[in-house]
């Protein structure tokens, strides 16, 4: 009865500041706060911990916190994120903030102070040093092959699909943006071609296959590496496609013909960026073409590392750089750019796709990854499809060219 005496009047809190509330609270000990509005969506804070999870890290990070180690969940993973999202309270007097904090406070007490998951990243050393940056891939790409399957298209794409020119399918809209990439390229037999961040080599295999050209794929992940060179022998692709464990800023000295880069610039960082661009143009000969396709923050002032959720439990150290900084960064290195497109919504249709899909596999995820992780990626999906319907995100293919005269 203690617990019960602790939990009502933080309920009783909530109701006095929140007046109109669209979504439900239920406590553990079976107390509540009804909505005031229709079929909204309902936050059961199991165990007081919750509370002092979003008590000692306010925002998304406690938030996402509580929600991955169990002790808050909801009915309606969409629901919530409009709420969290787009609810506008009323503003709260500093007297009214002390209240509320207060009285959470004596309810979390049961909960004893909070544990960070162990699922949350804190990588050490220099940002985007080579080291840390291959930590933060094998991070978040050893979940494991077979759980990003689960997902994914058949082809294994792990970047913005391509409904926008009539696909229908999530397989023909990943078909879609393959041979967009490799028609921008101007793809011909016998041409040599870096992929940069070849994922599990859907690219690498399309490009190898449909135009007879030759392939040195890289990713920084030892297990996406071994399973695409898998894939690549399956396919009897293995004379023209190599899969390498690198880091761009490793590569040798080379003369490629045309550079894809999907899905990858965004982890290279502010401070790395102009080094990126300029890595790939010596890799480049003249007159080679490069395709970026990357996330892009349409903020220009808006800084990524911020949300500590992502960075810790989905993305380490990502950052999706505006257009106009990646755009610099290619135009100091010498490169002239011919066009860029932008696919912010193909980005929000794929990433509802993905969830649907992990949505229809949850107990196999939750074999595979364990149920933490498997409510981080329901959540980060979700989350990160709302981005780029919201217009916080948006996706541009840049194609540029390595002068013939440099």
């Amino acid at each position: 009865m203690a617990i019960l005496r602790l939990s009502k009047p933080l309920g009783r809190e909530l109701q006095r500041v929140f007046p109109s509330r669209p979504f439900n609270v239920r406590f553990w000990d079976g107390s509540a706060v009804e909505a005031t509005v229709e079929r909204a969506p309902t936050f059961f804070v199991r165990r007081p911990v919750a509370l002092a999870h979003i008590l000692s890290a306010p925002g998304t990070l406690g938030l996402g916190r509580a929600y991955v180690e169990g002790s808050l969940a909801v009915d309606d993973l969409d629901g919530a994120l409009r709420v969290v999202d787009e609810f506008d309270p009323p503003p709260l007097t500093r007297a009214d903030q002390v209240r509320l904090a207060a009285t959470a406070a004596v309810a979390a007490l049961p909960g004893g102070l909070p544990r960070r998951p162990d699922l949350e990243l804190l990588l050490r050393g220099h940002l985007h040093s080579a080291e840390r940056d291959a930590a933060a891939v094998r991070y978040h790409y050893d979940v494991g092959n077979d759980f990003f399957a689960l997902f994914l298209d058949e082809s294994m794409t792990y970047s913005c699909a391509v409904f926008s020119r009539g696909a229908q399918t999530l397989e023909e809209a990943q078909r879609t943006k393959l041979e967009l990439v490799a028609g921008k390229l101007d793809l011909e037999p016998g041409m040599r071609v870096l992929d940069v961040g070849c994922g599990w080599g859907s690219f690498a295999m399309h490009a190898a296959r449909e135009y007879g050209v030759q392939v040195v794929g890289i990713t920084l992940s030892e297990s996406q590496a071994q399973r695409a060179r898998e894939r690549v022998a399956e396919a009897g692709l293995g004379d023209q496609v190599e899969i390498r464990v690198q880091d761009y800023r490793q590569l040798p000295v080379a003369s490629f013909d045309a550079i894809s880069s999907i899905g990858m610039s965004e982890h290279v960082g502010e401070n790395q960026i102009d080094r990126y661009a300029g890595t790939l143009f010596s890799l480049l000969r003249p007159g080679g073409k490069l395709l970026n396709h990357a996330i892009a923050a349409l903020d220009p002032d808006a800084n990524p590392l911020e949300d500590l959720f992502s960075t810790r439990y989905v993305f380490p150290d990502g950052e999706p750089l505006p257009l106009s900084r990646v755009q610099l960064a290619l135009e100091r290195a010498g490169f002239w750019t011919g066009h860029v497109e932008g696919f912010r919504e193909d980005y929000a249709e794929t990433l509802r796709h993905w969830a649907r899909r992990l949505d229809d596999h949850l107990e196999e995820a939750e074999a595979l990854a364990g149920i933490e992780r498997t409510r981080v990626w329901r959540l980060y999906l979700r989350s990160a499809g709302r981005g780029f319907e919201a217009g916080d995100l948006a996706v541009y293919q840049i194609r540029a060219r390595r002068p013939t005269t440099s």
